[in-house]
């Protein structure tokens, strides 16, 4: 085993450390050998993908579900033998750098994301290979940032889905929002018995970006004979999507509880959530998975049912900030013994 390290990175274009459609990618992969080495190939790869897969119980039986998505697929040949196979190709004795220049696609792809069941990558892989027995390979992720401001097909897309949101529950309700910064409003009445309690939820914006506050109040108008308490979430929704198939992931991002409001009284309540500057910017513009949040306000009465309005929020990237590069999966062999 000659070759002891084998690794690929890149140079960053921006203070993110993040490259978007038409940024040009550039790098060197780098390999260490003991002595001077024959090798068959070794080549460069770019690659960006979504992935989706999880298993579910049909019957009896397990079904899983897969899709993949290609965005790009780019290989670049650095050494090749020129009869395939009969290592003809040198590497030099000691530390070898290899240069490389990719550019990405100008066209609207997604961003990085990691979800349950599903992935969004863009990566480099570089492979070497010394003979069938020995082959070697490396490879790191590449952060990536979509281009578009808003990641849905249009503005309107971002209107259509609250709204279909909110078609789903059999309640009064009064909406307004425009545009991604305009305040919504949401009006729930539950009846418990003879007794009746109206929620009136409002939220500052609809649209926020990551790091950044909002404010919500909840005007509770109690007509019923005990005291009832608000609760305030901010809810993910990641959806993954393979062939005809289907599966949701919900998760509970913030909680706060309001102040309880006694019997036969009205009070109205503000609390103000801070997004947390990681969580990741809602996205409509892959077709194997999207991220949605909700604001959700339930009441906290016993044995009650449909206790909850859920307004749509959509959470934009914030200020830039460095990217935290990951450390690269080099790799050091060692000799065997014998």
């Amino acid at each position: 085993m000659t070759v002891k390290h084998l690794s690929v990175d890149y140079k960053k274009v921006n203070e993110r450390g993040t490259f978007s459609p038409g940024d040009i990618l550039s790098g060197r992969v780098t390999v260490e050998t003991s002595k001077e080495t024959k090798v068959q190939s070794l080549l460069v790869k770019a690659k960006g993908k979504a992935k989706v897969t999880w298993q579910d119980q049909e019957g009896q039986a397990t079904g899983t579900h897969s899709a993949k998505k290609k965005y790009f697929y780019f290989e670049h040949i650095i050494l090749q033998d020129k009869n395939k196979g009969d290592g003809s190709e040198i590497i030099r004795h000691g530390r070898n750098v290899y240069p490389f220049t990719f550019v990405i696609p100008n066209i609207d792809m997604p961003s990085s994301y990691k979800g349950k069941w599903g992935t969004i990558t863009y990566s480099l892989r570089a492979k070497l290979t010394q003979s069938i027995w020995f082959v070697y390979k490396t490879k790191t992720e590449v952060p990536f940032l979509t281009k578009s401001e808003f990641p849905f097909a249009s503005k309107s897309d971002m209107i259509i889905i609250g709204l279909k949101v909110f078609c789903q529950f059999l309640f009064k309700f009064t909406i307004n929002f425009l545009t991604e910064y305009e305040q919504q409003y949401a009006t729930r009445i539950s009846f418990y018995g003879s007794s009746k309690v109206t929620v009136n939820v409002t939220s500052e914006k609809m649209g926020v970006k990551q790091g950044d506050a909002i404010g919500i109040s909840v005007e509770v108008l109690n007509d019923s004979a005990r005291a009832v308490t608000p609760k305030f979430y901010l809810s993910e929704k990641q959806t993954f999507v393979a062939q005809t198939k289907r599966i949701v992931q919900t998760n509970e991002v913030l909680f706060t509880r309001g102040d309880a409001v006694p019997a036969e009284s009205t009070l109205t309540i503000t609390k103000v959530l801070s997004i947390p500057p990681q969580l990741h910017p809602t996205f409509f513009n892959c077709c194997l998975m999207k991220l949605e949040y909700r604001l959700k306000v339930t009441l906290d009465i016993p044995l009650a049912r449909d206790s909850e309005i859920k307004l749509p929020l959509v959470i934009l990237l914030g200020s830039p900030k460095p990217h935290q590069q990951k450390p690269k999966r080099s790799i050091w062999f060692r000799k065997l013994p014998g």
